[in-house]
């Protein structure tokens, strides 16, 4: 059995994730919790670290299972074959998810296309393209996973 990824329409990866967990298929569907502000008040919103994205653990054979479910699109391609994720990465995903050391930073002399390597944490040495600097936040391309993040790290280290 192997992860594959698959997209989904937009705003529906809790509600395809539930249904294809009530069908028996293993899902993973990494959220981190936001804080949204409106006018009149904040709340906390959980959300999904992918958008329009979910991780399936299927064997070849069962791929097509998924699209009995609404809101089911397609998989992820890579060189015309479904992407498939490697286990060590889904594990690191849910390392990274449940450390206790992410915390808000202040993010000075970053730029977009800087390249950054991480100094802590369960993703500690991996390399990084940022993509988008807002506030404390980055937006990172990850090119261990091939995939855009938004986090918030508490060090990283300009290569």
């Amino acid at each position: 059995m192997s992860w594959y990824v698959l997209y989904v329409k937009s705003k529906s990866e809790k509600k395809v994730t539930s249904a294809l967990q009530d069908k028996g298929i293993e899902v993973f569907c990494p959220t981190i919790t936001e804080t949204r502000i409106w006018s009149d008040r904040k709340k906390k919103v959980i959300t999904p670290l992918f958008k329009s994205y979910i991780f399936v653990n299927l064997s070849a054979s069962e791929r097509n299972l998924v699209f009995s479910v609404p809101g089911a699109v397609r998989y992820l391609f890579w060189l015309g074959k479904p992407a498939v994720v490697r286990d060590e990465e889904i594990e690191t995903i849910k390392k990274w998810l449940d450390h206790d050391n992410l915390e808000d930073i202040e993010l000075e002399n970053y730029v977009p296309g800087s390249n950054i390597q991480l100094t802590k944490g369960v993703l500690k040495g991996r390399d990084a393209e940022i993509i988008e600097v807002s506030g404390n936040k980055m937006r990172l391309y990850l090119k261990c996973l091939g995939m855009v993040v938004q986090a918030k790290f508490k060090d990283v280290l300009e290569a």
